[in-house]
């Protein structure tokens, strides 16, 4: 009798906790960053989040895309690992504004001219190619 009600319990338990993780499904963010418009600024935003998520197993971003012509990134993520504030907050660190938090001023600087924000001077020259688009070497 006793082993049965272990198993019952034990059962019980494996339930629960396998529900609880279930329980966190991936979500969505869209976030619009005024200095996300060139390959550029793309390639190190992805460089700066696959550095970010390798740095934490636990992350919990799944993928994301960029859309240089909106200045938008849409990720995916675990909402149980990381929070869509916790995303911006990582773009901040990275140079880049989050929808309407600005950058960390110290690594904003870090950022080639082009990524900077149009009143700074950033981004596409009159008459120069489109800066969305990256050129053939």
């Amino acid at each position: 009798m006793k082993k049965v009600f272990v198993m019952v319990i034990g059962c019980f338990l494996m339930v629960t906790a396998k529900s609880q993780v279930m329980s966190a499904k991936p979500q969505w963010v869209t976030i619009v960053s005024a200095n996300l418009r060139c390959w550029e600024c793309k390639n190190k935003l992805e460089k700066y989040l696959t550095t970010e998520n390798k740095s934490s197993y636990e992350s919990g971003i799944i993928k994301w895309t960029i859309n240089l012509v909106r200045g938008e990134i849409k990720l995916y993520y675990l909402p149980d690992r990381i929070t869509a504030d916790d995303i911006k907050t990582i773009m901040n660190n990275a140079g880049f504004d989050a929808d309407k938090e600005l950058a960390e001023p110290e690594a904003y600087k870090k950022l080639p001219p082009i990524c900077k924000r149009a009143e700074d001077g950033g981004g596409q020259k009159k008459g120069s190619p489109p800066c969305h688009i990256e050129p053939n070497n």
